[in-house]
């Protein structure tokens, strides 16, 4: 919008303003947290005087107040004073930027310039001039809380998995238990841990299972029968223990005739000379007689794998599986109320996820934090609770602790970083979250706020990606995608107020009225702040006048 014809000064011979002034954007509108606006106009021919001085401010008033922008100074030829000169016979161009950082006062405001023109000592009077009339902040819609925090999670489980293993080893071609082997340490230990899995009440026997291995080298019929019988001897000698222990626990058998897989591991992981070689031979043979004739050629080679690995694949291999029950939830939620000290972190983390009210959540984690004050991840749960209730500042002591005892810890650098942006700290969000990387996919929508708020919104939309959320959507609109926005804002998982206020303003920039009047009573009903919101947003403008959008914001 251009503003033409104004008024010269009363005498002729002091300095004009600017003519053909306009302004863009007109309405303002905030980018990132800030109004930056271009104003621009034209000096006429042999008006400005070669003496004069002419010093233009550009001034932002709002509800009773002013923001005074960057004053630019302009001057005749002849002029004493520095500044832009404009010539007398061609006159010039006049242009101005102006920029303030945005306040939820000037969302009613409007843009003047403010003139001083003097010649000499004197000074001519010249009233304030307007430019641009109201501001769209609809980026302003973009919330730091809408952000999922990033809760740091207990390791509690219920049933824990638990394996012991123990390898009876054969001499070549035999399958005669050996004493040094059946009473080795690792059988000792196997025997204990199936005896414990037993007597203990919070332990039972998943499975306990014997296998008989053969090494690759020798016929596969062979090797067949080596397998089979290793299994067998060696399964017969555990049941004879555990009768004698009076434990009753089934006994699975298996076989691998020829251990390609053990023998490839223990190559992988020995030093021998050449192994590289032999790692080679087996990918490119499958074929079992092949793949043995291949390594037997290699003769330097093959005396090492004789002496070093294939004895190690001459066995029986005993695994026990057992499972370690947990607390019930019930049991725990007990405990938590009445011992919390007789839980570890991770059951009083737990009981935590077994209430929905925020409260007693908040006393779990301030318990937590007595007990075990050196675990972060109570602060940080702590945190996000008192950020979810607005009260930002103690959410970020919460996290303040949580990272003086783990630095680094994502979920917290996270959390910290969404709570700066909460507070308009941009630079310390950006500090925060470039620690957050490991985190949630939760970081990728976080930075599309981040971009957002800082006005890059190139950035944004690519940090956004397919993220489904009402600040995702504020960026499809300020990109004027209102297709994507509206179908972004029709999929979020849990819509509020703001969902609905965004849907009209889509719908405003659609000229849908009915769509602007629904969504409108949607967003209201959910939040009555919103009315006097939407009273003064430009967004309305074209709906301002209209008996039904005066009645939902009244």
């Amino acid at each position: 919008m251009s503003i033409f014809a104004l008024a010269l000064m009363t005498s002729c011979k002091t300095t004009p303003t600017p003519e053909q002034l306009s302004c863009n954007p007109n309405p303002l509108t905030v980018v990132g947290n800030a109004i930056t606006a271009e104003i621009t106009g034209t000096f006429p021919e042999k008006k400005f005087i070669r003496k004069g001085v002419l010093e233009v401010t550009p001034v932002l008033k709002f509800n009773g107040k002013e923001v005074l922008g960057e004053t630019v100074t302009y001057v005749g030829e002849k002029a004493k004073v520095n500044g832009k000169v404009v010539s007398y016979a061609n006159g010039g161009t006049y242009k101005q930027t102006f920029r303030c950082e945005y306040q939820e006062e000037m969302a009613v405001c409007e843009l003047y310039l403010r003139f001083r023109a003097t010649k000499g000592n004197k000074e001519y009077e010249q009233p304030d001039v307007k430019v641009a009339d109201g501001v769209i902040a609809t980026v302003k819609n973009t919330k730091a809380n809408d952000n999922k925090g990033a809760v740091t999670s207990d390791k509690f489980q219920r049933i824990i998995e638990e394996m012991t293993e123990a390898d009876i080893k054969f001499l070549i071609q035999q399958a005669e238990l050996r004493n040094s082997e059946t009473k080795s340490q690792k059988i000792k230990d196997l025997q204990a841990a199936i005896k414990d899995a037993n007597d203990a009440e919070n332990k039972e026997v998943a499975s306990l299972e014997v296998i008989g291995y053969a090494s690759p080298d020798g016929a596969t019929s062979l090797n067949e029968g080596l397998a089979d019988s290793r299994q067998k001897v060696a399964e017969r000698f555990l049941a004879r223990a555990l009768k004698k222990a009076k434990i009753k626990v089934d006994i699975e058998g298996a076989t691998t005739a020829e251990d390609w897989e053990g023998f490839k591991t223990l190559v992988e992981n020995s030093n021998i000379q050449d192994k590289d070689l032999v790692l080679r031979v087996l990918s490119m043979y499958s074929d079992p007689e092949e793949r043995e004739a291949q390594i037997k050629n290699l003769s330097s080679v093959f005396t090492n794998l004789a002496e070093d690995i294939l004895p190690q694949l001459r066995r029986s291999r005993l695994v026990l599986t057992t499972y370690l029950i947990g607390k019930s939830d019930e049991e725990i939620a007990k405990l938590a109320k009445e011992n919390p000290a007789s839980l570890s972190v991770d059951e009083l983390l737990y009981a935590a996820t077994l209430t929905t009210d925020k409260n007693e959540k908040l006393a779990l984690y301030n318990k937590c934090q007595e007990l075990f004050p050196n675990d972060c991840r109570a602060f940080n749960n702590a945190g996000l609770i008192y950020f979810e209730n607005g009260d930002v500042e103690t959410a970020k002591r919460c996290y303040a602790k949580a990272l003086a005892i783990e630095p680094n810890n994502p979920d917290v650098n996270y959390n910290a970083g969404v709570a700066a942006m909460a507070q308009g700290d941009l630079k310390k969000a950006e500090e925060y979250l470039g620690k957050a990387a490991g985190t949630s996919a939760n970081l990728n929508a976080a930075m599309g706020t981040y971009y957002t708020m800082k006005g890059d919104y190139n950035a944004a939309t690519k940090a956004y990606g397919n993220t489904v959320s009402n600040n995702a959507a504020v960026q499809q609109i300020l990109n004027e995608d209102y297709a994507s926005a509206r179908k972004t804002l029709d999929a979020v998982a849990e819509p509020n107020a703001t969902t609905a206020y965004l849907k009209a303003v889509v719908a405003a920039r659609t000229n849908d009225r009915d769509g602007v009047y629904s969504n409108l009573k949607t967003a209201v009903a959910k939040d009555t702040t919103l009315k006097a919101k939407a009273a003064k947003d430009l967004e309305f403008a074209k709906f301002a006048e209209d008996s039904a959008f005066l009645a939902i914001v009244k």
